[in-house]
């Protein structure tokens, strides 16, 4: 057998499925993106419907000025505004939207996407935990002073507070 056979043949089949594997991925991929896109629109118009329902549409606010925060959706009728922000947990990112009242209080904290660890990061999607800041002013949150943390998940518990307290940096400097 030659070396042909042995060695270099294997290589150049194996190159050659990768190619074909990666190029069927990346059609895949453009074929999808447009549908995966338009799916996160439509989750993210339905959770801001659920956290200001009276609200009549939307303006958005360019949010690149402002850390750690991706959307500032403010009412068209003046019910409130939606901040959606995030912060790093401890196995992922803590993605959550925060619906201000007109007043300036917090209405409710949704918590949009997590992977944190089951059991005990998952618990920041609680009620209990993420309604500790309904009615809570506009102003700078501190773990274990308005919002008591989890108890064994203080990584997860940091995160969604950073990330509410993002949104309200956000919410104070809107002109």
């Amino acid at each position: 057998m030659s070396n042909w056979n042995k060695v270099f043949k294997p290589i150049v089949v194996l190159g050659i499925i990768c190619i074909v594997i990666t190029g069927a991925l990346a059609v895949t991929n453009q074929a999808t993106a447009p549908i995966i896109a338009e799916a996160a629109r439509v989750a993210a118009e339905k959770a801001r419907a659920e956290l200001l329902p009276d609200a009549d549409g939307y303006t958005e606010i360019d949010p690149a000025p402002y850390e750690g925060v991706s959307g500032i959706y403010v009412a068209d009728n003046g019910v409130g505004t939606i901040i959606s922000s995030s912060a790093k947990g401890y196995s992922s990112t803590i993605e959550v939207m925060v619906a201000f009242n007109a007043d300036g209080t917090i209405k409710q904290v949704k918590i949009q996407s997590q992977a944190e660890t089951a059991g005990v990061g998952t618990k920041v999607t609680n009620e209990s935990f993420w309604g500790q800041y309904s009615g809570l002013p506009a102003s700078t949150i501190t773990l274990d002073q308005e919002v008591d943390r989890i108890s064994g998940a203080s990584i997860s518990s940091r995160a969604v507070n950073t990330a509410v307290n993002y949104a309200i940096d956000a919410y104070n400097a809107i002109p």
